[in-house]
């Protein structure tokens, strides 16, 4: 929080505010929310890195420089945690040039309230804004313990590595897979990857799940259904599978990212118990 003599600057979950202390007509002191300490917020962050790994990655100082060729925002954002080993303008400057020497728009994803320094920053040089992203946690053995066996429902099938009818679903899902994005996909030791076929042999819902980071974290992602077969559970057939996988794998806790305004696998995540760790803005430069 910052009070100047005309304005009051919040840092909120979605980012800075900034309210005219001429609009303010009644405060009162409110308990603080309980938020996870910094150092679970960059523990979390790192093995989210590490599960969606950037073919290009640079550091600046403590910060993660990431591009691949633009094929989704977490590949191709700056990571701003820790200390950049320069003034922030300074930071974003460099951030900015390493972007521009790649060909490509600078991005910074920005963990709130962790980097609320920096999107406030960010505001100010007039970058713009994704969707809020929720980065969402629960204890593996609680997701199983919310979810039903299933026999009615085709077998979930787990591999080592992706089928081409797996890289199609999810090529149809993200609007093109390229190269890039198979190597990200299969770019870490511990991973599978879970389908549901039907009876010709074509998947109707497939998911991945990695593990990672010192706590070995199990990250869930790519969970998709095929639109002729959802509001079958079958979301929730493939998460249990993966979890399953992942306790005898010993990764007690598992995460996902999804989009604020994504209603209906909000929704889903929390009948699996999943609950907001903390979230996060993928700012782009004007």
């Amino acid at each position: 929080m910052e009070l100047t003599e005309t304005d009051l600057t919040l840092a909120t979950p979605k980012g800075t505010l900034r309210v005219p202390l001429n609009e303010i007509h009644r405060a009162k002191r409110v308990p603080a929310a309980r938020r996870p300490p910094a150092a679970d917020v960059v523990a979390l962050e790192l093995a989210a890195n590490e599960a969606w790994p950037a073919p290009t990655q640079a550091t600046l100082g403590s910060w993660i420089l990431r591009a691949a060729g633009n094929w989704t925002g977490r590949a191709n954002s700056a990571l701003p945690i820790g200390d950049p080993d320069r003034t922030l303008e300074a930071a974003i400057d460099a951030v900015e040039q390493w972007y521009a020497a790649h060909g490509q728009r600078a991005m910074i994803n920005t963990p709130m309230p962790l980097a609320a320094p920096v999107n406030a920053a960010l505001d100010a040089r007039g970058w713009t804004a994704r969707p809020l992203t929720l980065v969402q946690t629960t204890r593996v053995t609680t997701m199983l313990e919310a979810t039903t066996a299933r026999p009615d429902l085709p077998t979930v099938e787990l591999a080592d590595t992706p089928t081409d009818a797996w890289y199609a679903m999810v090529a149809d899902h993200k609007g093109g897979l390229p190269p890039t994005g198979r190597r990200i996909i299969t770019g870490v030791r511990e991973a599978v990857f879970a389908s549901v076929l039907n009876p010709d042999g074509a998947p109707i819902a497939v998911a991945r799940g990695v593990i990672t980071g010192p706590d070995r974290w199990l990250g869930l992602s790519l969970i998709q259904t095929a639109p002729t077969a959802r509001r079958r559970g079958l979301a929730a057939h493939v998460m249990r599978a993966i979890g399953q996988w992942a306790l005898q794998q010993q990764a007690p806790r598992t995460y996902l990212q999804v989009e604020e305004r994504n209603a209906a696998a909000v929704a889903l995540y929390q009948k699996l118990t999943f609950q907001t760790h903390h979230t996060y803005l993928t700012r782009e430069a004007p």
